[in-house]
């Protein structure tokens, strides 16, 4: 494949395709490092705004915002919608030179990730599968980590780039190996939240005060970033911010589709899955994940 990056390795054209919660500031963390950004989004107002806040330039598709990158970033809300910005005469592969990269922040199913891995190096692209951890805290404060699936080249060519918004950026394997590490992240996480949630609705029921609590165990083996980062506000009942109920449950059911594929056993995610289905049905899909507390007070 050719090399359609710029001679200058310091600054590049980039376009940025989603700039919801996430992609935003990721969008202007590339702009504030140098690099000439073009911007995309499928509701045409919020893309303006962005260049109003950031300079650079809006696209009306991503075709064309694609049409002179080195680099081009999707960070959307799932399998088809990234499907939509890629595939066909107004995707983002239809615009992109050969040697361009396309990096994916969407987590996505590793299913797709390879799909459009493969229809990437069919049009002479290369694709890596990059989903995040950090929230939106960590989007606008430049300090995500980012799990990456695909060909080791491109994947060293795009990481200074990436290092824009990123603390850690990190190389897994192979086409979906993104994808796969996140859905061990979010594995990871669900029993932390619900025993989290479980201890504090004991500690009130005890009558402790908990905030003192939490800074006493939060200084031994119980400690957590759910505890340093949610545990005070899970105590305020404060739930309107962060990674909200509906796309922790979207992520849940591309583990559990894995995980039926893959053979893994997954009892605790799947109750924690029916928890949060739980506070879905009192309303709080948009609530932040700590919400699970509702459940027990």
């Amino acid at each position: 494949m050719s090399n359609a990056v710029s001679s200058n390795p310091s600054s590049f054209n980039v376009a940025f395709l989603g700039l919801g919660v996430m992609g935003a500031p990721m969008a202007g963390h590339l702009a504030r490092a140098g690099h000439r950004v073009t911007v995309y989004n499928r509701t045409a107002s919020k893309a303006q705004d962005w260049v109003r806040a950031h300079g650079g330039h809006a696209a009306p598709s991503p075709q064309e915002a694609a049409a002179q990158a080195d680099f081009v970033f999707s960070c959307v809300g799932n399998d088809d919608d990234l499907r939509s910005i890629t595939l066909g005469p107004s995707g983002a592969f239809a615009g992109m030179q050969p040697g361009a990269i396309f990096i994916d922040h969407t987590t996505t199913s590793a299913e797709v990730a390879r799909e459009l891995g493969l229809a990437a190096r069919e049009r002479g692209l290369w694709f890596v599968d990059a989903p995040v951890s950090g929230g939106q805290a960590g989007a606008q404060n430049g300090s995500l980590t980012v799990m990456c699936g695909g060909d080791a080249e491109a994947f060293a060519r795009a990481k200074p780039v990436i290092e824009a918004f990123a603390r850690a950026v990190t190389h897994l394997g192979d086409q979906g190996a993104g994808q796969l590490c996140k859905m061990v992240n979010q594995i990871a996480i669900a029993g932390v939240v619900q025993s989290l949630a479980e201890a504090i609705a004991f500690g009130e029921r005890a009558g402790l005060d908990l905030h003192k609590v939490l800074q006493v165990i939060g200084k031994g083996a119980a400690q957590s970033w759910q505890m340093d980062n949610r545990g005070s506000t899970m105590i305020e009942g404060r739930y309107d911010f962060g990674f909200a109920v509906d796309l922790m449950r979207k992520d849940f059911g591309l583990c559990l589709n894995e995980a039926r594929s893959n053979g893994a056993r997954l009892p605790v995610l799947a109750l924690v899955d029916q928890f949060y289905a739980d506070v879905q049905a009192e309303g709080g899909g948009r609530l932040d994940t700590s919400s699970l507390l509702t459940r027990l007070r």
